[in-house]
């Protein structure tokens, strides 16, 4: 059955589905917008209680962690109280001299009056000879099991807990307790600062809704009702595990009727425990007067249906037609016609789907000829680079010959005395080995800097005073490969350039150094340099396929190496200026 339905779904029109799928549903939207006119009034009371309330929380938060500050004031000046030291640490040895020293003391009490919120101050040491006044109390082993003395000697930090122990006189109050330590005593108390009830209950008193405030234990700290302080979270039965909540608002029954629960955290200054405010309100009477609402929420929902079926009943005719054009255009795409253009107008998602159509088969178009082109150009550098290979092989004909006879003529100058001669004929030799070695692949960088050095000194031998060179080379990429005769060529422009144009000579200034994962290498001179005329001709003559300049084929079989190598962005970047000199800069990679 389900079967033959989807069927028949599947072969209806999109304009036929449209309709169907509205009168089939239609009772839904009646649903969902007569529930949502009433939802919405409910919502905006609740909302607004709920906003209400979490002011209210926030404003308790503010004032109890301002009444909480005259405690935790009271502990630091009781942390560097010596005469309080004086007399919890001393060993006495009557009661007499005990007594005097409790009468001397009057520290606590001083707090009491001074501070409102202060109930009383307790001090707990570990000293036998003191006597238990409700103020200075010597620990013992009831005191030493307390859950709250062992958390307090474990810890520097302040806590703030509800102290219901069973004692001489019990405290059942929220207090701060905090370890005092005194190290030159080599020993430690614990300071218990107890906060007054009636100061603590007193600020929940204004609150519209029930409000109390809890430790981390659970038990009840203050409470718009009285009643609540001592007993636990769980005894008041809010039918939720408070422990476990993180602030927030909650929405749940409690006593059997709707409630929100809004919950919020205070850590007080210095504090490693938290304090949680609960402040609880019923739904029933904030939400009455929503429910008067609904009856304009049926109007409203009568005059939606007959407009939702008139604005179904023409979308749907025009969005299938619509559609109908955009699936002829792609099918005849699909034929491979890249010259379909699709004009349906409109700003909505068919109108923008039949731009981006026109976009797609403008790139597609636009891709098939840059991938023509790159074909062409990566044939034309295949074929540059074969002809650069071919060249090389040629240079090498007969070159034992060549050493041998440069060799000869360099032992001859030697034993004539002609040390200068021979050195140069020595460097050319080398110079020339070097060239006729460029078959490898690549070539260790400072094997390229010994072919420089080489060139340079020869040409300095030729020109004297007039040629002048600095080589600055980081160390650390001394061992880098790189394509061999990539760096003489650039040297050679520089030397025969600099010193033809210019009558006092040139400087070239060689520098390598290494860039994060760039090895940058730029050769400069202070020669004539060029016009940006002059400049323009030359970048176009060496990234040209052919040789239209005799004199650029060394700066040309660079750059297509580099590129060849490297990719574009790695080519030869030239700067000149006509009375200044040339800049050239070129960068490889040091990750391949």
């Amino acid at each position: 059955m389900l079967k033959i339905a989807a069927m028949f779904i599947n072969n209806l029109k999109l304009k036929h589905k449209l309709i169907v799928t509205y009168l089939l549903v239609v009772m839904i939207p009646v649903l969902i917008v007569g529930g949502s006119v009433v939802g919405y009034f409910r919502e905006q009371a609740m909302n607004r209680a709920i906003e209400q309330t979490t002011n209210n929380v926030e404003k308790i938060k503010t004032q109890l962690g301002n009444m909480l500050r005259a405690p935790l004031d009271v502990s630091d000046t009781l942390l560097l109280d010596t005469d309080l030291e004086r007399v919890i640490t001393t060993r006495y040895e009557s009661v007499l001299e005990l007594t005097r020293a409790y009468l001397n003391y009057n520290g606590f009490a001083q707090y009491t009056r001074l501070y409102r919120e202060i109930a009383g101050v307790r001090f707990y040491y570990e000293n036998p000879t003191l006597i238990n006044n409700l103020e200075l109390i010597p620990v013992d082993e009831t005191v030493r099991e307390t859950e709250w003395y062992q958390e307090a000697m474990g810890t520097r930090s302040v806590r703030w807990i509800y102290m219901n122990d069973p004692e001489v006189i019990p405290i059942n109050k929220l207090s701060l307790v905090r370890q005092m330590p005194y190290a030159d005593r080599r020993a430690n108390g614990v300071l218990v600062v107890s906060m007054d009830q009636q100061e603590l209950n007193g600020m929940l008193l204004q609150e519209p809704f029930e409000t109390l405030i809890a430790d981390e234990r659970g038990y009840v700290v203050a409470a718009k009702n009285p009643g609540f302080v001592g007993k636990t979270l769980e005894r008041l039965d809010y039918g939720v595990d408070l422990d476990q909540q993180e602030k927030g608002t909650y929405k749940l029954e409690i006593r059997g009727e709707p409630s929100y629960m809004i919950v919020d955290e205070l850590i007080p200054e210095l504090s490693s425990n938290s304090l949680k405010i609960i402040s609880v309100f019923s739904t029933e009477s904030i939400v009455k007067d929503a429910n008067k609402v609904s009856y304009i929420g049926l109007l409203i929902i009568l005059l939606v249906l007959l407009i939702a079926l008139l604005f179904v009943y023409i979308v749907s005719v025009l969005t299938t037609n619509r559609l109908l054009r955009l699936s002829r255009h792609f099918n005849r795409l699909a034929l491979g016609d890249l010259h379909v253009a699709s004009v349906i107008d409109g700003n909505d998602e068919i109108g923008q789907l039949s731009r981006q159509f026109n976009y797609m088969v403008e790139s597609i178009r636009s891709l098939m000829n840059q991938v023509v082109e790159k074909n062409e150009q990566f044939t034309a550098l295949e074929l540059a680079q074969r002809e650069i290979k071919l060249k090389m092989m040629a240079s090498q004909i007969n070159p034992h010959f060549l050493f041998n006879a440069l060799e000869s003529i360099r032992m001859n100058a030697h034993m004539k005395g002609e040390k200068e001669i021979a050195n140069v004929v020595r460097l050319l030799g080398r110079l020339m080995r070097k060239n006729l070695e460029i078959g490898r692949e690549k070539t260790p960088l400072k094997e390229e800097l010994e072919m420089v050095r080489s060139y340079l000194d020869i040409q300095r031998f030729r020109y004297e005073d007039r040629l002048q060179y600095e080589i600055d080379v980081d160390a650390s990429v001394m061992d880098f490969r790189v394509p061999p005769l990539i760096i003489q060529p650039l040297v050679e422009n520089a030397v025969v350039h600099g010193v033809e144009d210019k009558v006092d000579g040139v400087k070239v200034a060689v520098s390598i150094r290494r860039l994060e994962e760039l090895l940058e290498v730029s050769v400069k001179d202070n020669g004539m340099g060029m016009t940006p005329e002059r400049l323009e001709e030359v970048k176009e003559s060496i990234m040209a396929s052919e040789e239209s300049e005799k004199n650029r084929i060394g700066l040309r079989n660079v750059y297509q190496r580099l590129v060849l190598t490297y990719g574009e962005k790695h080519g030869l970047n030239i700067e000149s200026r006509y009375g200044e000199g040339t800049l050239i800069i070129f960068t490889i990679p040091l990750n391949l």
